[in-house]
């Protein structure tokens, strides 16, 4: 990956990164912006995340973190915010006062809404390993909030352009479609129509695939799908 060469010098980058989490929303972005960086990558299953050199870097013990400079900034979304913000002239923005700030800043955040049913879903069905730990309550309940989510995405949709904003693609399609990426692994897309064909517009971005190719061997999610159990 080469910088823009008439911009402003990029401080060295490196993102950590686990393979399928949350941190591809970052890697996606630094390969669309077409940004110099270092990748390191981190296991989901392997405790490296909770102990050092990682733990001293984000003590939560998650991803992404990047380094940027002699800083570090983690949380994906505050990422994508800040690398949209500070790259204007890449388009992925909505700056404050344009008509379409409000809806970019809440299709920001409703990716982490997404996020979090993924995340309870993923905890059910992979983390804990024993059936006797897991809820088929829980399990269903959370894939429901998360079809809802997809309908609300859907319906976004809905006015017809090729991205879930008019102005064009941006960092919240970035954003939200980590959750459907993943998310279809609990909830099949084919009630979704117009957001299936989104997801596949996303995937036939080159930065899309660049980034796929850096993830990784698929490490959490190792099923096509993953469906609710009968309640016993």
């Amino acid at each position: 990956m080469t910088g823009h060469a008439d911009g402003p010098k990029t401080p060295p980058l490196v993102l950590w990164h686990v393979p399928q989490a949350r941190s591809f929303r970052v890697l996606w972005m630094l390969e669309e912006l077409g940004l110099d960086y270092a990748l390191k990558r981190l296991s989901f299953f392997d405790k490296s995340l909770r102990r050092p050199p990682y733990s001293r870097i984000n003590p939560l013990g998650r991803v992404p973190a990047l380094g940027i400079g002699g800083q570090v900034m983690t949380e994906s979304l505050a990422i994508l915010e800040w690398l949209a913000e500070t790259r204007p002239e890449a388009g992925f923005w909505r700056a404050p006062g344009t008509a379409e700030r409000m809806a970019w800043l809440e299709l920001l955040h409703l990716a982490e809404t997404v996020g979090q049913h993924l995340a309870i879903l993923t905890q059910q069905h992979i983390v804990l390993r024993e059936d006797h730990m897991r809820s088929p309550v829980v399990m269903a309940l959370e894939a429901k909030r998360l079809a809802r989510a997809f309908g609300v995405l859907e319906r976004r949709l809905a006015h017809g352009g090729d991205w879930l904003l008019e102005g064009g693609f941006s960092a919240v399609d970035i954003a939200n479609h980590y959750g459907v990426w993943i998310g279809r692994r609990f909830v099949a897309l084919d009630g979704y129509p117009v957001l299936a064909a989104w997801a596949a517009r996303c995937e036939g971005r080159p930065a899309f695939h660049r980034a796929l190719d850096k993830d990784g061997p698929a490490e959490i999610y190792t099923r096509d799908f993953y469906p609710v159990p009968e309640e016993t």
